[in-house]
């Protein structure tokens, strides 16, 4: 763990979602292979599913499909996996040890909070409903006309939303796509060591500041 380069005191802390607050991991693999099968295609494993995540979940089922099959049997197979997700989507899903605290912790240091995710915004909605509407101010998905990260479009929203100066912001995530999606946006990320990648991944990436336990982001807060 190192310090992270803030201009100004942290006001605002941007969340990804899924790998960092939430193991969603099973539940989606569960869903991708339902739609698989309902297609008559191959499994994935989870380890397979795990390296797919992260650019929203039409992404995932691109990836999850075999090679050179039509666009619109893509669009079936996404179909059928955003139906089922919608239902189990919270079958296994739960909040990763530590995350609960860190987050009341947070809210007692009198910071704001933010989820920005490229998950589509109904399962954001959900997940928000029975874990966060506590915790977090504003929580922000996949939405019609809004680049997914890593495009700043959505970070741009939360801040916009609650009135937050950039430099006084940092964003927290997982994986390659959330440290690009600080640097785009123009923020201090802290990459958690918990979720769908690896240090070596993420150091690929270009992260730079590293936490191994949600109990230990409240020292780079403060």
């Amino acid at each position: 763990m190192k310090s992270v380069a803030m201009s100004n005191k942290v006001r605002l802390v941007v969340f990804d979602l899924d790998g960092t607050l939430t193991d969603t991991l099973r539940d989606l693999a569960n869903s991708v292979n339902y739609a698989l099968r309902r297609m008559g295609w191959a499994e994935r494993s989870l380890d397979e599913v795990r390296r797919m995540v992260g650019n929203g979940v039409r992404k995932l089922v691109e990836r999850a499909v075999p090679e050179d099959v039509a666009e619109n049997e893509i669009e079936q197979c996404f179909g059928i996996f955003q139906q089922h997700y919608l239902v189990h989507c919270q079958d296994t899903t739960g909040l990763y040890p530590g995350v609960e605290k860190m987050l009341q912790d947070v809210r007692r240091m009198g910071l704001r909070t933010a989820i920005v995710s490229n998950k589509l915004q109904a399962g954001v909605d959900e997940l928000y409903a029975t874990y966060f509407h506590t915790t977090v101010d504003v929580a922000i998905g996949q939405r019609e006309g809004i680049p997914l990260k890593p495009a700043p479009d959505m970070v741009e929203l939360a801040l916009e939303a609650l009135g937050a100066r950039r430099e006084e912001t940092v964003y927290v995530g997982d994986s390659e796509v959330d440290v690009q999606t600080a640097r785009n946006s123009g923020l201090p990320c802290i990459s958690v060591l918990w979720g769908f990648r690896d240090r070596q991944q993420l150091l690929a990436a270009g992260a730079t500041t590293f936490v191994q336990h949600p109990s230990e982001l409240l020292a780079l807060l403060a």
